[in-house]
Order: C-alpha cells, then sequence, then structure tokens
C-alpha cells in the first residue's frame, strides 16, 4: 500500500460519514441486489458499507480496510446502524486474504487514487469477484476539480495535495485512469462512468468549506506537507484561512469529477 494521504484524523473520517449509497455508488447500485455477496475494499468508517447492506440484505457484506482504525470505526457506525450482515476483515487490497471466486459483488470507492498498484489491486478484486460478478469501483479526479472563486489559496492547495498524494505513491488523478487500469487488470467488459459531487449550495459549501480549513491543519496530508518540505506552517494557515473565506463566498462553487467503472467477470 502507498501511504494513504489524508490518514486518520477526525477532520478526516467524521467527513466521509455524509458519503452513502445513492450520493457516492449511483453507478452500481443496479447491482446491489437483496441476497447478493458484497466485498467492500477501503471500507474506512463504513457509512457507503453500512448502505449497501441494507441493500443486499440477506446476502453478506465483508468490509476490508488497511487502517485497523478505520475498521474499528467501520464496525462500531455498523452496530449503531443496525447493520448485522458484516464481517469485517483488517487486509491490503494487493493481496486479500480472501478466496478465489467468492463474492457476487466487489466494490471500492476513493480507493485506487491512494494504492500503490491500482492494476494489481483491481486484479486481486477481479480474482475474488464470481464468474458472473462484477467489480465496481469509483475515484475523484483532483485535476479536474474546479471552483469559484479562483482563490490563490485554493490553488495552492491543490498544489500541494497533489505534491504530497504523488510522494506517498498515490495517483490522484485517478477519475480518468480507471478505464485503462481496468483494462491493464485484465477486464473486458468494462463500463465508465462520469460523476460529480457538487459542494456548491450554500450549506454544503459552508460545510465543505469549513471542514477543509480544519482538515489541512489537523489532518495528515499537512503534517507530510510540513516534513517533507512542500508547504510550511505559514502556508497551511493561509491556505486555511482560504478555505474559510472561500465557504463564505455567496457565489462559492466546488465541483469533483469521478471516475467509476463497472468491470463484469465473464462467466
Amino acid at each position: 500500500m502507498a501511504e494513504y494521504t489524508h490518514g486518520q484524523h477526525p477532520s478526516v473520517t467524521l467527513s466521509y460519514l455524509w458519503r452513502n449509497a445513492e450520493n457516492s455508488t449511483a453507478y452500481a447500485l443496479g447491482e446491489m441486489n437483496p441476497g447478493r455477496s458484497l466485498l467492500d475494499v477501503g471500507c474506512g468508517p463504513g457509512s457507503i458499507t453500512a448502505d449497501l447492506a441494507r441493500r443486499v440484505a440477506p446476502g453478506r457484506v465483508t468490509a476490508v480496510d488497511a487502517s485497523p482504525e478505520a475498521v474499528d470505526q467501520a464496525r462500531a457506525n455498523a452496530e449503531e446502524a443496525g447493520a448485522e450482515n458484516i464481517d469485517f476483515l483488517v487486509g491490503d487490497v494487493h493481496g486479500l486474504d480472501l478466496p478465489d471466486d467468492t463474492f457476487d459483488v466487489v466494490h471500492a470507492h476513493q480507493v485506487l487514487q491512494h494504492v500503490a498498484d491500482p492494476v494489481r489491486a483491481l486484479a486481486e478484486m477481479r480474482r475474488v469477484a464470481r464468474p458472473g460478478g462484477v467489480v465496481a469501483a469509483c475515484d475523484s479526479d483532483y485535476s479536474a476539480m474546479h471552483w469559484y472563486p479562483r482563490l490563490p489559496e485554493l490553488d495552492s492547495w491543490m498544489d500541494l495535495y497533489q505534491k504530497v498524494a504523488r510522494a506517498n505513491g498515490g495517483e490522484p488523478d485517478a477519475g480518468r485512469h480507471m478505464l485503462a487500469w481496468a483494462h491493464a487488470a485484465g477486464f473486458e467488459d468494462v463500463t465508465y462512468t462520469a460523476e460529480v459531487w457538487n459542494h456548491s449550495a450554500p450549506d454544503r459549501r459552508s460545510w465543505w468549506g469549513g471542514m477543509w480549513s480544519r482538515r489541512i491543519l489537523e489532518s495528515t496530508m499537512g503534517r507530510r506537507a510540513v516534513e517533507k518540505g512542500i508547504a510550511s506552517q505559514a502556508d497551511l494557515e493561509w491556505i486555511s484561512a482560504g478555505w474559510q473565506r472561500w465557504s463564505e463566498h455567496p457565489d462559492g462553487v466546488f465541483v469533483i469529477p469521478r471516475g467509476a467503472i463497472l468491470c463484469r467477470v465473464p462467466e
């Protein structure tokens, strides 16, 4: 695994809890049918996992993440949500401790951008999918994100993120690579879909900008930027203030393009 750029600070993990099946896996919901078995790779704190578990019940879900802390959070959130059909596992997507041909659906959300070898990861996801099953994955494309007003602080945030993510061994522009990675992993029947997250409504803008104004100062990403000489603490403070300024701008727009793939495994 490459180093997870965002880390597990609450400023990161709590922000993920707004994600659910509808706003994060719309491209694959047609595959999340009752009775199907599901592997959720890189489950994080598990809000999507719990939502998908309700959709495939009485089918069982296995949730795996490389971070024991994330798995603990996902387990606690599943218990709170009353999702009882989920098993949890700490593991690396490059080498899953799971048998071949096990799951009807193998899903990964915002994972491939962070791994050392996304093609190997997809091949491993294919290995554990049953014949006739589906591998579904979706990732953001950082360079394609756009916002208004074009504040220099946010331009610096993007430059910082790109440098830290690549120094950690990731590919922040994963969204545009998904189809090529799927083909390189041996899939032939692949559907590529483009989706977006839109954080431009006043409530979304306030939440997104406020979250990043804290996250750049508190999360692993900011700390690594300073350690690697990519930014100074003063730079982080400046970017944080810019995020807050953007969040309060009545014309503020922020859009995140995402590339998604549905890969069908031959019968």
